[in-house]
């Protein structure tokens, strides 16, 4: 039941554990950092981005000394490193990513303060990104893979580990935190919501993020939310209500949200000169400083005054020795900038499978077909069937996807054979489908989403970005590999919700596969390519193939699978080459047919990685080339073929490249409307015939 826990002013004993000597070094070093920076680095130009920590920095390190369990995860924000340094940060490493020197969490790909901490053995930082509120779902994830690895694959070592996420008051108000809190709170997951509420986004202040400003107050009502409430500046009502929302989420008496108020000391970046703030109010927050009143707490109660200047002394020259370490750091290697887009021979430190050692069974290209023919639906489903059979850490799951057996009946029955903990229903919201995606496949497990069509798609946006990115962005240190299934295109009518395709976008995101299988076949062997891939990857499922009689084709065993980036030749020919993806390779088909010409057609299966050698080689022998696709025409990913052939096979051209497609408009409804516009056999063989005349 929520319940409010008022800050109680009365000294608490739990807090005489506090080793506050050490807390006070944090503090101080952390302080140290920001006038470095503030007073040297950015007026010099050595620090480009800066975001100060000044008020906030005791909730943190309190909060991270509370972090022991090495399967605990934070994920933080660009405000946290005080709590990255309290879990082990090097101060070398905070000062050198700032000023974008080589090593450190991003090897300078990443800004400063957007941090990770992949140790195997300590507590986890998630990989940060640089978006309001997306911290929140990967933490979900996480602490959901923390109870399926407790209760489903029986590591013990996971029980009493916990999640945290950190964000300030400005983040409640994003679709993420009410998702995760949605999630957390309907699933009973080991979570704690750490606001810092400083009363201010950049120059908004916390009325316009919250009704009433204050989001204590307005999660009463929420069922299974423990709320703590209290000073974030001072030092033992701080630490007594972090210690107790903390054992509280680690006895698993359910999730809680601690709110504490802090000053925001400096503006929201180096940039900002808080005018927006008359001077009462700046001078009410500095007498706020936690620094000043953690001082008062020890001094001289504790410690003498004396004590207290040596360590800052000690913080000062610390920090710049450590900011001479950074600055003598080489910059990082331009030749290596372009590695990590995708998995390569070095495993990442810490998602997905390979970190685990997970050995697949043995698989093959070569199909053993049964007799009878399958749809696509069927094969996605048997192929989901035999993973989840094999793989103890695969999850399947998304809206609809459990009773139900998913809208398009892809997962039927599964729930009901492998249990609600491995195949099960989500909330509405595609942010929480793929953010919690993106932490279960932090935690070592291999998730498999489903959003129902690809322009639902649209909400998820910024999580499957900054999945795609995390391998990049950190060097290699995380890395989320996933898969997201995802039907869409026309099928018996069309609509602009339903029956979008757009699959160019995730061939433009970083990071990303994609895959586009035309036939029963191809869909068996890229979903297991996909699901036993190091690489997060776009399972595309089309509506007019699911049950389409051309898309049948015999279940092709279950060791089959179609390495990603190798085209199928559907026909041979001479005079012409067609290339061509999903429900196209059907139209483009019988438009050879029709026509009884002498061609080339070839299915790429999958975009990101493309058959580029295979089209070229094709091109070399028939010297023309029509590109069909049902995406839009301007940017669609024909464009992109296009350029290739016009750079690397131009001398073998007789006669444009041409390309048929949708046209820039949204897929109509009417059914004649729709076939007015999409790629029809009729269009191409009009397209053919003027090419080979051309």
């Amino acid at each position: 039941m929520a319940r409010k826990k008022t800050a109680s002013k009365k000294k608490n004993k739990t807090t005489k554990d506090v080793d506050w000597k050490d807390v006070a070094r944090l503090m101080l070093t952390s302080r140290a950092m920001d006038d470095k920076e503030e007073n040297e680095l950015v007026p010099n130009k050595e620090v480009l981005y800066q975001f100060s920590a000044r008020g906030h920095e005791l909730g943190q390190i309190l909060l991270g000394k509370l972090l022991t369990n090495k399967h605990d995860s934070a994920s933080a924000y660009y405000r946290s490193r005080p709590l990255l340094l309290t879990l082990g940060l090097s101060e070398e490493d905070a000062m050198a990513a700032p000023m974008g020197k080589s090593g450190g969490y991003s090897d300078g790909r990443d800004i400063g303060v957007v941090c990770n901490k992949p140790d195997a053995d300590a507590p986890k930082v998630l990989p940060m990104a640089g978006d309001v509120g997306s911290q929140y779902t990967p933490a979900i994830g996480w602490a959901q893979g923390i109870e399926y690895r407790k209760k489903v694959l029986k590591e013990k070592e996971y029980d009493k580990a916990i999640s945290v996420i950190l964000g300030g008051d400005g983040s409640v108000a994003t679709n993420g935190f009410w998702s995760a809190l949605t999630i957390a709170t309907t699933q009973n997951l080991p979570v704690l919501f750490y606001i810092e509420d400083n009363g201010y986004g950049i120059s908004v202040t916390s009325e316009y993020q919250t009704p009433g400003g204050k989001i204590s107050n307005n999660l009463q009502s929420f069922n299974n939310l423990k709320i703590y409430d209290g000073d974030g500046t001072d030092p033992e009502e701080a630490a007594s209500l972090l210690e107790e929302s903390v054992d509280y989420v680690r006895g698993r008496k359910g999730p809680a949200l601690i709110r504490l108020t802090v000053p925001r000391l400096n503006g929201h970046s180096y940039q900002d000169n808080q005018a927006y703030k008359d001077d009462k109010l700046v001078e009410k927050e500095k007498k706020n400083d936690p620094l000043e009143k953690l001082k008062a707490y020890m001094v001289p109660d504790q410690i003498t005054e004396k004590t207290w200047k040596n360590w800052e002394k000690k913080a000062k020259e610390t920090i710049e020795e450590a900011a001479e370490a950074a600055l003598n750091r080489p910059q990082p290697d331009t030749s290596q900038t372009e590695k990590f887009a995708f998995a390569e021979d070095e495993i990442q430190t810490i998602g997905g499978l390979a970190v685990e050692g997970h050995e697949f069974p043995e698989s093959t290209e070569e199909a053993k077909p049964e007799k009878q023919r399958i749809n696509i639906v069927e094969a996605i489903r048997r192929t989901l069937k035999y993973e989840l059979e094999t793989n103890p850490r695969v999850m399947v799951f998304g809206e609809d996807v459990g009773m139900k057996g998913g809208v398009h009946a892809a997962t039927m029955d599964l729930q009901s054979e492998f249990g609600q903990d491995r195949v099960f229903d989500t909330s509405l919201s595609e942010e929480g489908i793929i953010g919690r995606a993106v932490g279960l496949a932090y935690s070592g497990l291999m998730p498999v989403a489903e959003i129902q069509f690809r322009k639902y798609a649209d909400p998820a946006t910024e999580q499957l970005n900054n999945c795609g990115t995390t391998r990049w962005r950190t060097a290699n240190r995380f890395a989320a590999p996933i898969v997201v299934r995802m039907p869409g295109g026309f099928a018996k009518c069309g609509d602009p919700w339903h029956s979008m395709s757009n699959e160019v976008f995730f061939t433009h995101a970083i990071g990303w596969q994609v895959a586009m299988p035309s036939n029963a076949e191809d869909a068996v062997g890229l979903l297991r390519s996909a699901m036993r891939s190091n690489n997060p990857t776009v399972f595309f499922e089309h509506r007019n193939l699911l049950d389409a009689k051309y898309a049948r084709k015999p279940y092709p065993g279950d060791e089959f699978i179609v390495p990603f980036g190798k085209a199928k030749k559907l026909r041979e020919g001479e005079e012409l080459t067609i290339v061509t993806w999903g429900a196209m390779c059907e139209r483009s088909e019988a438009a050879v047919e029709k026509l009884g010409v002498s061609a080339d057609v070839l299915d790429l299966r999958t975009l990101m990685p493309w058959d580029k050698e295979a089209v070229l080689d094709s091109i070399r022998r028939t010297n023309r080339c029509l590109i069909v696709h049902e995406d839009n025409k301007t940017a669609g990913f024909g464009a992109e073929i296009a350029a290739v052939l016009v750079r690397e096979a131009f001398t073998y051209l007789d006669a444009p490249v041409e390309r048929i497609t949708m046209p820039d408009i949204p897929v109509p409804y009417n059914v004649n409307l729709m076939n007015s516009v999409l790629p029809t056999t009729e269009k191409i063989t009009g397209k053919i015939e003027e090419l080979l005349s051309f």
